[in-house]
């Protein structure tokens, strides 16, 4: 499960705390969450805009728990009424397993969105499982280990024309697998060389092409995004390989209310790949539902189309069906079954353009739950 995923009871809990008095009204719930800073209003005056919604949790992998989202909504200029407003994420936790993580994506967009800044981040500690490479490998057992990790990955982009920007970034990560459960010549982590610790560090180069109206909520619009990296011992990573993500989103509006989202993604890795950056299928963004990690290869590619329903007042939902596949080369993604993904999701709105998800993702053999700020795609 995504270390983000144990937050869904987190905010679950503290959901149903305002609804647990029949006699509360609307205006009584929206002053305090309003304490929180979940109002669902923004004023470019007060700098960055910030909601905080903490709770417990519990899951069988990180037992008992407290998890925090933080969602910040701010401008660069504040007298600026034409840009979209920028925003930056955080999440966190802590659980008596002795699990712990921090999650932070940042987007900014300053001088009349003629320049974009875009920061991903993540440190974690998180005892989770190996089952090994490729698909027959991810039907076995796993072996489990504790995950540590830390992960930045900025990007600086430049617009050349209407919609289409162009930008370069740095994509640095450090994995360590520590308190493998009893290592042997035979294990998963032997069998693929992996395991220990490996430090990546590449350079990106990235063109966009974004005609949505904004990106954390989307009803409208198309992107599309090709980004190489490249990985090496002159920028500091261990080996040299790269990697090529290719996204294309659509937003079809059926009403002002009904939004339908198709999402098609393909990453593919060529090199002295280390286990750790390998595709991966499943994440709290594309087959949702999967435990991260299970399925990895060299390249994976997933599609889902995504039925998005605004209610009343601050509430909506979400369904959603996917599926996935992943081999060693293109033209081996058809050699193994597809994966599938469905799922539902509840969104609560703490400031304008801005929802707090939850969802719940049923994959082969497999459940997750997610918590996160902003839409998946």
């Amino acid at each position: 499960m995504n270390t983000s995923s144990a937050l869904f009871l987190g905010l679950l809990s503290l959901m149903l705390i305002p609804t647990a008095t029949e006699a509360m009204t609307r205006e009584e719930i929206d002053g305090f969450l309003g304490k929180l800073g979940a109002d669902n209003q923004y004023d470019p005056s007060k700098g960055i805009n910030w909601s905080v919604l903490p709770g417990p949790f519990y899951t069988p992998e990180l037992k008992l728990g407290l998890g925090t989202a933080v969602a910040g909504v701010y401008r660069v200029d504040p007298h600026d009424r034409v840009t979209q407003n920028s925003s930056l994420s955080l999440t966190g936790f802590v659980s008596t397993s002795g699990a712990l993580g921090l999650g932070m994506k940042n987007y900014t967009f300053f001088t009349g969105d003629e320049w974009r800044l875009f920061i991903d981040g993540s440190l974690a500690k998180i005892p989770t499982g190996f089952w090994g490479i490729g698909y027959d490998a991810a039907q076995g057992n796993e072996q489990k280990y504790t995950q540590q990790s830390f992960s930045l990955h900025p990007q600086i982009m430049r617009q050349v024309v209407d919609n289409l920007y162009a930008g370069v970034g740095w994509d640095f990560s450090n994995y360590k697998a520590d308190n493998i459960d009893d290592p042997h010549p035979g294990d998963n982590f032997s069998s693929y060389n992996a395991g220990g610790s490996t430090l990546s560090s590449g350079v990106t180069a990235t063109i966009n092409y974004d005609s949505r109206d904004v990106i954390t909520r989307p009803q409208h619009g198309q992107f599309f995004s090709a980004e190489y990296s490249v990985f090496d011992p002159a920028f500091g990573s261990d080996t040299h390989f790269t990697a090529l993500q290719l996204q294309y989103n659509y937003y079809l509006p059926l009403s002002d209310q009904d939004v339908l989202a198709f999402d098609l993604w393909g990453r593919f890795t060529r090199g002295d790949v280390p286990w750790d950056r390998l595709s991966q299928a499943g994440d709290d963004n594309r087959m949702r539902g999967y435990y991260q990690g299970r399925y990895r290869d060299k390249d994976v590619v997933s599609t889902q189309v995504e039925y998005r329903k605004k209610l009343n007042w601050r509430h909506g939902y979400v369904l959603w069906v996917g599926a996935g596949a992943l081999g060693d080369s293109p033209h081996n993604l058809s050699d193994n079954p597809l994966l599938p993904t469905i799922g539902a999701g509840y969104r609560f709105e703490v400031k304008p353009d801005m929802n707090i998800r939850l969802d719940l993702g049923f994959g082969k053999e497999s459940t997750g739950f997610y918590f996160q700020v902003a839409e998946a795609f």
